[in-house]
């Protein structure tokens, strides 16, 4: 659920909104670009030009695909020392203080300081990240054709995300400020417990109040395609789901399908992007590992396990925080944590804890992406279309197909490329008759 991309939404509500960053949007999407390798293109509509028994190699990286991938993990690591840059300055010279007592001076009341100083704070951080976020965002992607988006439109996708950021951040960074107040010893624990419902309130709404801010939702043109993924989803059990195709072919590049929200605001939602790209049957098999998803439980199940995450990173917060309020308590300018100028001590030492989590997270998320995987290749049964979409959409989004440790450990919650390829090509207990893991699921026809 990746609809806001800015760091100053960590900044904002940093604990509030953790899981929205990092909970990734369950897809076989990738970015996509004119690339310049034909292996992609001769498997596009592979469902004729390859045999379906014959295995999918798994490609070396192009000279391309190298230079994104070298680039990209430089940029990572600046990327992270930008943001722990950024609280530090706040803290070290006593700018967040002095925020603060502007917010004093104008609020009067302890809830409106708060947002005032909230809204103060992810604004600057806005304009401290905007040079930053320009070249991530749209000179990076222009220079790799991976995105079609005029700077007009980027801009108002990044002040409507800004919007979002501060408004949230205004109207619910109280209550964790209230729990530091009122309980210091265990506001932790109960700021974690108060993450959930959040969370699920946000998954609740985002299908049909966020996410329309940013795209154009539609019917689906292709009304046999249609109808054949609905058919897909009633053997998966998903019944009440809605289809939707969205317009993203005149903002970008990027590949996308998945199954998204709760009770009854959940949908099935295709980019238009996908369906030029790829033929039927791999759209179809990209809706199973999405279906897969949603019928596994998954998203409860990462609820929950980064509601314990962040139960772990907010205490080890509250030990240091306590730590350095001590030691550098006049160049902060506050001498408790629950002082509202204290956010960018929240933010810095959640982020540092984050980063140090990130592999434990990521190896849960891959975890989960490969059952997905599993399932859409057991209700398909087409260890061809996804072994051939994959590599098309890998390919295509200048994917290194076997990255280093490192980059899989801290920046991939997607199993990598080789793997699902290698995986897609060698799950067939169908052909030896052996037990399908999720035959349980599935409706008979």
């Amino acid at each position: 659920m990746n609809f806001i991309c800015l760091r100053s939404l960590t900044c904002a509500v940093f604990f509030l909104l953790f899981a929205l960053l990092v909970l990734p949007t369950f897809a076989l999407s990738a970015t996509e670009s004119a690339a310049d390798n034909d292996s992609a293109n001769a498997v596009r509509m592979s469902g004729t030009a390859i045999h379906k028994a014959e295995v999918i190699p798994v490609p070396e990286p192009s000279e391309k695909t190298l230079r994104y991938y070298r680039s990209g993990n430089v940029l990572w690591v600046l990327s992270n020392i930008w943001g722990l840059l950024i609280p530090a300055a706040f803290l070290f010279t006593g700018f967040s203080a002095r925020i603060r007592n502007f917010a004093r001076s104008v609020g009067r009341k302890w809830i409106l300081i708060i947002g005032i100083y909230v809204v103060i704070y992810t604004c600057l951080n806005f304009l401290i990240d905007f040079p930053l976020d320009v070249y991530q965002g749209f000179i990076r992607q222009h220079a790799y054709e991976l995105s079609n988006q005029s700077f007009s439109q980027w801009l108002s996708d990044s002040m409507k995300s800004l919007m979002i950021v501060t408004m949230m951040g205004a109207l619910f960074l109280w209550i964790p400020y209230l729990l530091l107040k009122n309980s210091p010893r265990r506001w932790w624990l109960y700021t974690s417990m108060a993450a959930v419902p959040f969370l699920l309130f946000v998954l609740l709404i985002q299908p049909i109040w966020i996410a329309p801010l940013f795209d154009e939702f539609g019917p689906m043109q292709d009304r046999a395609l249609e109808e054949r993924i609905l058919q897909l989803a009633d053997r998966a059990g998903i019944e009440e789901g809605d289809v939707f195709e969205v317009n993203k072919s005149e903002d970008t590049e990027t590949v996308n399908g998945y199954v998204v929200g709760l009770l009854n605001t959940k949908r099935i939602v295709l980019w238009d992007t996908l369906l030029e790209k790829l033929n039927p049957e791999q759209v179809l098999v990209v809706m199973g590992h999405e279906m897969g998803h949603y019928v596994l439980g998954h998203m409860w199940k990462l609820v929950l396990f980064f509601s314990l995450l962040i139960l772990v990173i907010l205490y080890a917060v509250h030990r240091t925080a306590a730590i350095m309020i001590d030691r550098f308590q006049h160049r902060f300018g506050f001498d408790k944590l629950s002082d509202i100028a204290s956010l960018p001590l929240l933010v810095l030492l959640f982020s540092v804890f984050l980063l140090a989590a990130t592999p434990v997270a990521f190896a849960f998320t891959r975890h989960l992406e490969l059952e997905a995987d599993r399932f859409g290749l057991e209700i398909t049964q087409d260890n061809h279309a996804m072994a051939t979409g994959l590599l098309f959409l890998h390919d295509e989004n200048l994917r290194h197909p076997r990255p280093g440790l490192l980059y899989k450990l801290w920046r991939s919650w997607h199993p990598v490329p080789a793997e699902r390829i290698e995986f897609a090509n060698t799950y067939r207990p169908w052909e030896t008759g052996d037990e399908l893991k999720y035959a349980n699921y599935f409706r008979q026809e």
